[in-house]
Order: C-alpha cells, then structure tokens, then sequence
C-alpha cells in the first residue's frame, strides 16, 4: 500500500501521550496513530479476520492432524 504523508499539529500532552503510548507497544508513533485510525474506522477487525484466515489455512493440516478432520477432538483413540 502505498504512503501518504501527514502533518499534523497537537499540543505537547497528546504528543507525549501517543509517543508514551507507542514505546510501550513496541512501535513507532506513526505505527501507533496509523492503528488508532484504523481501528476508529473499522478497518482492524477486518484485517484481524483475513490474517486469521490465513493462519488457519496455512496450518489446517496441523489442526486437522491434532483434532482430526471435523475438529471434534484429538485423533487418539478414535477409530
């Protein structure tokens, strides 16, 4: 996806909150404001769901190899 650049101007207590609150997330403040955006338009529950969709397709072997084709429990001891 392409970037776009944004300037915008706060007072010094939000600017010391969101990097506060970036460094405690392991991330820069762009990350950290990108994510609040996201979030406040809806887009991170959809982006929840494709990642875990892809999760589960790229290990549906390991899941159906553990709780068997139907998910209905382990292998073991089942015929």
């Amino acid at each position: 996806m392409a970037k776009t650049q944004l300037n915008v101007r706060v007072d010094e207590g939000t600017a010391r909150a969101a990097r506060e609150r970036a460094l405690a997330r392991g991330m820069s403040v762009n990350r950290y404001i990108e994510e609040l955006v996201r979030q406040d338009t809806g887009e991170v529950g959809h982006t929840f769901v494709e990642a875990a969709a892809d999760f589960m397709k790229q290990y549906e072997s390991v899941f159906a190899e553990e709780f068997g084709p139907d998910g209905d429990g382990p292998r073991e001891g089942r015929p």
